[in-house]
């Protein structure tokens, strides 16, 4: 016998889920069912595909069910499968460690607050750590599917586990897993067949293998005009593939519960897709938007959300293949009639079958969205709360779902309330609008304050405000919107659309002054101009359209591409400006340089980006505080 530690976030969430989740301890169950289900669905498409484990069906692999047998004097619950079961090494890495991504940050992230602590936990999945919720001890044999071993894994949920090779009674004739809890004072009451029938049909009724319960019953007997108790097996759910049933016969309460079954989740899906494809292809699809996003939504080894099944044989569950990255958030089934059995995971890379329900699957998704935006958007409204961004990944990488993102990203803007669509915002042009415009580069004050925006206030444009990191990245790759240009507001374009008459005489008026600037700046500009787009500001940096801004340099350099060349943005100069107009005066003045540098410096610190040597333009602006004081 071997005694071990806990690791150290597995006694933090031990803890956690003893605390927190006391408003819903009979999700143990459902935790541990689903466990179960899902080694019996490994098991099950092992003996399809390896000839070693299918020789062994009959003799050391017994037929998939899930077994349920109280004792209610002795107050203990045993739940049994015949699935794919664990050795001594699984047994360590599934009940004694968390090899999970962002765990640290999920914990990080708690609050001490019972109820909100309890939905973060709800989003992570609590899994076989609940049983600690009802249970003073838990004790855990295991075979796995091949093996000759049985070991048994022992752990009162406090500090650690002990670990051994179990013999005798204790070892198991063929593979699966045992877990005997021995429940505690909160736990008691679980000891009632009645309500573990009633638990198993709320929370597991569609699980796709038998579950026998057996329990103490207790039956009329009207001659004695007494109760008798009788020891029965009964079968509690029904064991459907529920994904297979048709949408007239399955309740929202269905769905929701399924959804909880198959996700761990406690709280209700947002919506959910059910489609059933007939024809060239025949193939079953049942998906889920989760209320709250996943908590490795942002993390490289996120893990995917689908079930893979093919003819109702479970085939892998955590495949990044079948739906792509942007919409990683989505949970649910896939049940096809055509794929092989053995198919792996480099297969279906390349799998043809898989491609085409994939790419139908994206549009069945975007189109239901689209809908719900359209009919109900109080209901969008969550939606877009937890997974705009995603769609925004998705505006970049999916071209050929593109226009149909758009339609479904959500913007602030220099008008609207809250965020708004770009079908709205194009509602609110102006007459003489040429295209739709958008300003990217820093906090969402920051860019509702940036001198680039005066021109369009003053002539009642409205302005999208992409304040997210990625939007820079994204929409400047997005040219237009439906038959409408999509323009930085910093472009050249953008800013020839605002041209006024005046214009060519202001700039030639200003030329001098422009030329004793760039002379003045050198190096640090590619070129100084008259500004068409300023009202109130007397300066702004702007770039070419086939160069990278100020802030995409600064994130560039942030990812790790240090040799970028050095930028030359342009200096835009107000010609109404009182400032310019008194430079005007005297462009000789020997005041000018200092004020030349100064308009570039507080141009380059509203767009968010800092100076170079902040040192010397202090040093600039006292002198000019001096000497106007």
């Amino acid at each position: 016998m071997s005694k071990q530690q806990f690791q150290t976030e597995v006694s933090q969430l031990l803890q956690l889920i003893v605390h927190s989740l006391y408003s819903h301890p009979e999700i143990f169950l459902r935790e541990l069912i689903s466990n179960s289900s899902d080694a019996l669905d490994k098991l099950r498409h092992l003996t399809l595909t390896d000839d070693k484990l299918k020789s062994l069906v009959g003799n050391g692999i017994d037929a998939p069910r899930i077994d349920l047998t109280l004792d209610e004097e002795n107050k203990t619950l045993t739940i049994s499968d015949t699935g794919i079961g664990m050795n001594e090494e699984d047994l360590v890495a599934h009940l004694g460690t968390i090899a999970r991504s962002g765990t640290k940050n999920f914990l990080a992230q708690l609050s001490g607050d019972a109820k909100k602590d309890s939905n973060l936990i709800g989003q992570f999945g609590v899994g076989f750590y609940s049983v600690f919720m009802v249970s003073d001890k838990v004790e855990v044999l295991s075979r796995k599917a091949g093996e000759d071993k049985t070991f048994k894994w022992t752990s009162d949920g406090k500090t650690g586990f002990e670990l051994e090779e179990a013999t005798g009674d204790d070892a198991r004739p063929t593979a699966g897993t045992t877990v005997l809890i021995h429940l505690n004072e909160e736990g008691a009451q679980y000891a009632s067949g009645y309500r573990l029938q009633e638990i198993v049909k709320k929370y597991s009724n569609h699980i796709a293998f038998p579950i026998f319960l057996t329990y103490e019953k207790s039956d009329w007997n009207a001659e004695k005009k007494e109760s008798e108790k009788s020891r029965v097996t009964e079968q509690v759910n029904a064991a459907s593939a529920m994904w297979q049933r048709s949408r007239s016969e399955l309740t929202d309460e269905d769905y929701k519960e399924f959804y909880k079954s198959i996700t761990g989740d406690w709280e209700d899906p947002l919506f959910w897709f059910h489609t059933r494809a007939e024809g060239t292809l025949e193939y079953t699809t049942l998906f889920y938007i989760p209320s709250k996003a996943p908590m490795d939504l942002y993390q490289a080894d996120y893990k995917g959300g689908i079930k893979l099944y093919v003819k109702r044989v479970f085939i892998m569950d955590d495949s990044k293949e079948l739906l792509p990255p942007y919409l990683r958030f989505v949970r649910g089934i896939i049940d096809s009639e055509d794929l092989p059995l053995n198919v792996s995971r480099e297969i279906l890379q390349q799998n043809k079958v898989l491609t085409s329900i994939k790419t139908a699957s994206v549009k069945k998704i975007l189109s239901e969205l689209k809908t719900i935006a359209s009919n109900d958007p109080e209901k969008y409204a969550p939606f877009i709360a937890e997974y705009n961004r995603p769609l925004k990944e998705g505006i970049y990488g999916d071209f050929a779902n593109r226009d149909a993102l758009l339609d479904l990203v959500r913007f602030k803007t220099t008008k609207a309330d809250g965020l708004t669509s770009l079908a709205e915002v194009k509602g609110r042009m102006q007459p003489d609008q040429k295209a739709l415009y958008f300003i990217t580069g820093g906090s969402e004050s920051m860019l509702r304050n940036s001198p680039l925006l005066e021109i369009y206030k003053k002539k009642g444009i409205e302005v999208l405000l992409l304040d997210d990191d990625i939007d820079e990245i994204v929409f400047s790759s997005v040219p237009k919107y439906g038959d409408l240009d999509l323009k930085a507001v910093n472009s050249a374009t953008a800013s020839e659309d605002l041209k006024d008459e005046t214009a060519p005489e202001k700039s030639e008026e200003l030329k001098p002054l422009l030329e004793k600037i760039k002379a003045m700046l050198g190096d640090a500009v590619k070129d100084v101009r008259a500004s068409s787009r300023l009202a109130d500001s007397p300066s702004v940096i702007v770039s070419d359209e086939d160069e990278p801004s100020a802030r995409m340099r600064q994130m560039m350099r942030a990812m790790g591409q240090k040799e970028l060349p050095e930028p030359m943005p342009t200096l835009e100069i107000n010609p109404d400006h009182e400032i310019i107009r008194k430079l005007l005066t005297d462009p000789s003045n020997s005041r000018v340089e200092d004020a030349a540098w100064l308009l570039f410096d507080q141009a380059l610190l509203l767009e968010g980006v800092p100076l170079k040597d902040p040192a010397v333009f202090v040093q600039r602006l006292n002198r000019v505080l001096n000497q106007s004081i």
